[in-house]
């Protein structure tokens, strides 16, 4: 194995088992402030420790055992890196991130007497519900212009958060808006990336399919493709343009999956009779 690709996946499982135990420190903390909290917000936080647990746990599977979708690469000889097994645990841990981020809209955007807050927490998860279907598309067929639309969507849903965000940012107690002004630069960072970085290089990736003239699969043939192949390779050159996307999916993301568990109550608001609907 080339030694780059060595450290990479070394750290990969070695972020991913501090992850899990993380996830399962932030499990029993929630446990101990149960007598502390109102029964609204540990309900709350112990749905989001849950969602957490699909998003925590399925990218430390998919650190341990990374599959470059498309092309069917992989790092271990094993079915368990065949891309109908890794996609389907993306699917359900990204649709899991999703439900966190909408749940969490949901409680400040009821608190803020936020409409715009409230239709977005509405209509993330459908929104990733279409992304992740592109996402498919794209593993079954090997046309990148799948992932193309998948990463616009992801980036057009981060975009209506920091939206909502901003709309309820005047309304919350002057103590949360520097958690609320956090997120909305971390949103921003986010789209950013996805639009100056991840949906060009899918772009790139179909233009230049296009150009060879690559014959793509049909739903069916890709159907059997992704069930029974798998390409195992240890090559830098296989491996290094996905590396700055997972390296950061499976860290940072995680992190804020976990910290979403214990953020602040954001009830305390200002009254909205005081502020513009928003």
């Amino acid at each position: 194995m080339s030694g780059n690709v060595s450290l990479w996946w070394f750290s990969l499982c070695a972020v991913a088992a501090l992850n899990v135990i993380a996830w399962s420190v932030s499990a029993a903390a929630l446990a101990r402030r149960r007598p502390h909290l109102p029964p609204d917000m540990y309900a709350s936080r112990r749905l989001q420790l849950m969602l957490s647990a699909g998003y925590v746990f399925g990218c430390a599977f998919r650190s341990a055992l990374p599959v470059f979708d498309v092309p069917r690469v992989c790092l271990v000889d094993t079915w368990l890196c065949s891309v109908i097994i890794g996609r389907s645990v993306a699917t359900f841990a990204e649709l899991c991130f999703a439900a966190q981020w909408a749940l969490m809209l949901r409680e400040i955007s009821r608190a803020a007497g936020s409409v715009v807050g409230r239709t977005t927490s509405r209509v993330v998860v459908p929104l990733i519900a279409v992304a992740e279907t592109c996402s498919w598309y794209s593993v079954l067929t090997t046309s990148n212009l799948g992932h193309v639309l998948e990463e616009s969507i992801w980036g057009l849903a981060a975009g209506l958060l920091v939206v909502s965000l901003v709309a309820i940012w005047p309304r919350c107690a002057p103590s949360r808006r520097p958690l609320i002004a956090a997120w909305c630069v971390a949103g921003i960072a986010y789209i950013a990336f996805m639009f100056l970085v991840d949906v060009p290089m899918y772009w790139s990736r179909w233009l230049a399919d296009e150009a060879s003239g690559r014959l793509y699969l049909s739903l069916a043939q890709g159907l059997l493709d992704v069930s029974g192949r798998w390409v195992v390779s240890h090559r830098w050159e296989d491996w290094h343009s996905e590396m700055a996307w997972m390296s950061l999916y499976f860290s940072v993301a995680v992190w804020i999956s976990i910290a979403l568990v214990h953020a602040p109550a954001l009830a305390h608001v200002q009254s909205a009779r005081k502020q513009p609907v928003g």
